[in-house]
This record gives C-alpha cells, structure tokens and sequence, in this order.
C-alpha cells in the first residue's frame, strides 16, 4: 500500500490534521450554539407556580 516510510508518515499526518480540524469545527459550532438549562423537577414546579401566581 505504501511505497515507502515517508508515504506513511505524510498519510498519518494527514489524517491527523484532518481529525483535528474537525475536532476544532465541532467545538467552534458548540460555542455557537445556545446552552439549554435542564430542566428538573423543581425548575418545572416552579414555572408552574408562577403561571399559576399570573392569574390571580
């Protein structure tokens, strides 16, 4: 498959370089993108008690 030493160092390095501009992608477009809060059992009781607090 590969001719010599140097063929194989250039397709690892390649291939290396190329995992880590993807790697650097995928971070830049988390970045990107809103966080989302997660969402318990106390953050929902409570958006529920203030819609109920609203009505009256």
């Amino acid at each position: 498959m590969f001719g010599n030493d140097a063929e194989l160092l250039l397709t690892i390095h390649r291939s290396h370089a190329s995992e880590l501009l993807a790697d650097a992608a995928r971070d830049r477009l988390a970045r990107s993108l809103p966080r989302r809060q997660p969402r318990g059992w106390l953050s929902r009781r409570h958006h529920a008690a203030r819609t109920v607090d609203g009505r009256r």
